[in-house]
């Protein structure tokens, strides 16, 4: 795929360029507990930047990515965004005592849908607070299958004023996940500062790299081996057509 266009974000070069933006996803409800260690070691085996499990795997997560430079996240009003605001304090600062330096959460859907706006602006700014004192990282999923682009644009300056660190576009539950389209309308109507994730359906190398080039900066997948086993060999490919011939 050509990363390159009018409008294109500087090419990635390099392999950590590319397997820092990855959060290893372990947050489907069948998995075990074999499961969970395996994918802490992919996590650690790829040099990501994180890995986001369910709330009660945090603490595991925690030993098994100790000292690798492989952040720990984890879920909180996950996934339909419809506990109280209560539910998720508690499941935020729940998380952070046992070890996740990262929360996902998910906005609260029906009320944003319902247009209580000013529910939504204070349960975030509650939870982006809980997340800063802590030096930690607060992502908001927004669940975009759900809403309408005038819902998500809202939503992007609420999120731009309580000060999230990322939007992310989708909890991989929904009927649909990330699309380019919108991550290049959440791009330009939120805050510079609040960066973006592009979550559900990134199954592919070109996925990820057409994310990147719509403006994320963090990729959430369960493919990420794959994903990149398919970089390594792309930047190997790369490398043979920059040199010279003999």
């Amino acid at each position: 795929m050509d990363q390159t266009s009018p409008d294109a974000r500087p090419p990635l070069t390099r392999y950590e360029e590319l397997s820092k933006m990855f959060d290893h996803s372990l947050v489907r409800p069948e998995l075990t507990d074999e499961q969970i260690a395996e994918g802490c070691a992919i996590a650690r085996r790829y040099s990501v930047a994180s890995v986001t499990v369910r709330p009660a795997d945090v603490d595991f997560a925690a030993r098994a990515t100790e000292g690798s430079g492989v952040v720990v996240g984890g879920v909180a009003g996950f996934p339909h965004g419809s506990s109280t605001t209560a539910t998720k304090q508690y499941e935020v600062r729940d998380m952070l005592r046992r070890g996740a330096r990262e929360v996902d959460a998910v906005i609260s859907i029906g009320r944003l849908r319902s247009r209580q706006f000013q529910h939504v602006e204070t349960e975030l700014q509650q939870l982006a607070d809980a997340c800063h004192e802590q030096g930690a990282i607060l992502k908001v999923i927004f669940e975009t299958a759900y809403l309408t682009d005038d819902l998500k644009i809202i939503a992007c300056r609420i999120c731009g004023r309580v000060r999230a660190d990322f939007i992310g576009t989708s909890t991989g539950f929904a009927p649909t996940g990330y699309t380019v389209p919108d991550l290049e309308l959440i791009r330009g109507h939120t805050n510079p500062t609040v960066q973006l994730k592009a979550n559900g359906g990134v199954r592919t190398l070109d996925n990820a790299l057409g994310a990147y080039q719509a403006g994320a900066t963090r990729i959430g997948a369960t493919a990420t081996a794959a994903i990149l086993e398919a970089w390594k060999t792309r930047l190997k490919e790369m490398a043979n057509t920059a040199q010279p011939s003999a």
